[in-house]
């Protein structure tokens, strides 16, 4: 008999004792997954994780943004990426696979027609005969039934591979769209900063000229102006970086795609809400994969128990045979049943190691279920923490830019009124560059973690995935 297992996770000052799973008797056939998946619901409900973004449903998250080339770029992926067909092949496979060992529960056999005509001493004789061979394995002790819940849950398992394949592509691409959009709108904001400079660059060698101003004022403003151009090659780079990863989630090439400039993107309202947290991580397809691996290892441990059971078969056959020609004429009936009974006692040892080796990997397939669930809270957590952390950071990188900015006006008004020399001027004006490209990064940021806490709390709109 298998002892009750549990897991101990502390969520603060909260320690809560849960038991993941119910008693695995000996004599039980499957491992229960409706009792697991309650179980495992109630565990993460009992951390409250994810409680305060309970809301709107979560479903088709990404249309939020109200782009259209996003929500095309997600329908292109699901439909043509070569990684989901590969999954979707492997999951057709495993379900055949599943269909043969469900054939093991009918009567196996052969047809067999056959003619023979020979010849000795001159006298030649012809022989015809057909009949049907039978063999039935009969499940009096379970192991077939045992073979066939593995084999479902291996069916199962590739699915929840192929779901959780779909989160990971989905949220790449909307990760990638928005690293796109973003470095455009840095270079945008970049190129506006180098047309300034030499603007005034060309103000400055007017007045370095007449004597007004000096070199080094030039110079600095010079320097300023190959620091931004230096950002250019990089920001395009990074730009057809993004693009080929876009290309390789939508089954294409880079020079396929085109993308439009969208500034709005950032403007969107778009928060993060669930309609239940602790269904949403209870039902991620990491955790559920590892759960039917478990349940796949513990079916293959009840049927290497009953490989040590006698196995009862009934053999059988029924024919005709033809001794005077090869067209089944003038034929003889025949027939034969014939239980039969084998017990491998001689094989003892091996069938005996075999079943201990089927129950460690039990056990370690359980052991790996609960490593799942632990990690996918705390990536869920840390997920939401990061989370915080950008919303903050936008919001001071945003104050930050506002002060800049004016501060940088009002640098303006006192060099035109002659209170400040040029090169506090200058200092203004990087100043509220730099504070401009942390805002924009920061505003990336922020999206991008939005879009990871979506990834996280998978587990309700990867269902509908299927249905867009």
């Amino acid at each position: 008999m298998h002892k009750p297992l549990h897991v101990i996770f502390k969520h603060g000052k909260l320690v809560s004792a849960m038991l993941l799973a119910g008693a695995l008797a000996g004599c039980a056939q499957s491992v229960d997954m409706q009792e697991q998946q309650v179980s495992l619901t109630q565990f993460v409900s009992d951390t409250q994780i994810g409680e305060q973004n309970e809301g709107a449903s979560e479903n088709n998250w990404w249309r939020r943004l109200d782009s259209a080339q996003l929500n095309n770029l997600v329908t292109d992926a699901l439909a043509m990426n070569h990684d989901l067909k590969t999954s979707q092949l492997q999951l057709d496979a495993a379900i055949a696979r599943l269909g043969a060992a469900r054939a093991d529960y009918y009567p196996q056999g052969s047809l067999s027609v056959g003619a023979e005509r020979s010849s000795l001493d001159g006298a030649i004789t012809r022989q015809s005969n057909a009949g049907v061979n039978v063999n039935w394995q009969l499940d009096l002790f379970g192991r077939i039934t045992a073979l066939v819940d593995a084999a479902n849950a291996g069916a199962l398992n590739q699915a929840e591979q192929l779901r959780a394949l779909q989160v990971e592509v989905v949220s790449a691409v909307v990760q990638g769209y928005v690293s796109y959009q973003g470095n455009v709108q840095k270079q945008a904001i970049i190129e506006m900063q180098i047309e300034a400079l030499e603007q005034s660059i060309d103000v400055l060698k007017a007045r370095v000229e007449e004597g007004v101003a000096n070199e080094l004022d030039l110079n600095r403003t010079l320097a300023q102006l190959k620091q931004q151009q230096a950002l250019i090659p990089e920001l395009s780079y990074l730009q057809y970086r993004d693009l080929a990863t876009l290309a390789v989630l939508t089954g294409r090439l880079a020079s396929d795609i085109t993308l439009v400039e969208e500034p709005e993107l950032f403007s969107h309202e778009f928060s993060v809400s669930f309609t239940k947290a602790s269904e949403a991580m209870a039902l991620r397809p990491d955790i559920t994969s590892a759960l039917y691996q478990f349940s796949q290892a513990y079916s293959l441990s009840v049927a290497a128990s009953k490989a040590l059971l006698p196995d009862i078969s009934l053999a059988g056959f029924a024919g005709v045979v033809s001794l005077t020609s090869n067209g089944l004429e003038d034929t003889v009936q025949q027939w034969q049943v014939t239980p039969k009974v084998e017990w491998s006692l001689l094989s003892y040892p091996a069938l005996l190691a075999q079943r201990d080796a089927q129950q460690f990997l039990s056990e370690a397939a359980y052991s790996d279920y609960q490593s799942k669930v632990l990690k996918a809270i705390s990536d869920s957590e840390l997920t939401l923490q990061r989370l915080v952390k950008q919303q903050q950071q936008l919001s001071y990188a945003d104050q930050r830019f506002n002060y800049a900015n004016k501060a940088f006006g009002q640098a303006q008004a006192m060099y035109q009124e002659g209170q400040i020399p040029y090169l506090e001027l200058l200092d203004a004006r990087q100043d509220v560059l730099i504070a401009q490209e942390n805002a924009v990064d920061s505003t990336i940021a922020s999206l991008q973690a939005k879009v990871s806490a979506y990834q996280a709390f998978n587990g309700r709109w990867s269902f509908e995935l299927n249905n867009l």
